[in-house]
């Protein structure tokens, strides 16, 4: 049986909607101080957006991975050492906030400065993955 062919735009469009309104969410958890649920959301926005951008470059459905630094490699994408980091360091969030082994000391970190700062650097990247996407 032929496989049937990957509607890119829609595809992009799916993960594009999907990571908007984790973004909306992210900003409400944070408005309402569950810091450390704020950074996983934020996690899974940047995700989606990576795998939006796989879809652009790739023309292929996204790997079910949530590494996105990995992410990041797969689609192609040019890092500078900073960009390593910033990716490393969001895909922590999405382990941190969901093993029991690691929450507790996770929540402790997400002081309101800690995930100020973090919710500041999430919003310049996705701002950055959606002019990438919209090229």
């Amino acid at each position: 049986m032929k496989e049937k062919p990957i509607d890119t735009e829609k595809l992009i469009s799916y993960w594009n909607q999907s990571s908007d309104d984790d973004f909306d969410t992210m900003i409400t958890l944070f408005n309402a101080k569950k810091f450390s649920w704020a950074l996983f959301v934020g996690h899974l926005m940047i995700e989606k957006l990576l795998k939006a951008y796989f879809v652009k470059v790739k023309h292929d459905y996204p790997p079910y991975i949530h590494n996105l630094l990995r992410l990041a490699e797969l689609s192609g994408l040019e890092l500078n050492e900073e960009k390593k980091l910033f990716f490393a360091t969001v895909t922590a969030f999405n382990i941190n906030a969901r093993y029991d082994d690691y929450k507790m000391s996770f929540q402790k970190k997400c002081t309101p400065e800690y995930t100020s700062r973090w919710i500041n650097e999430l919003k310049i990247h996705r701002q950055w993955m959606k002019e990438l996407i919209r090229k």
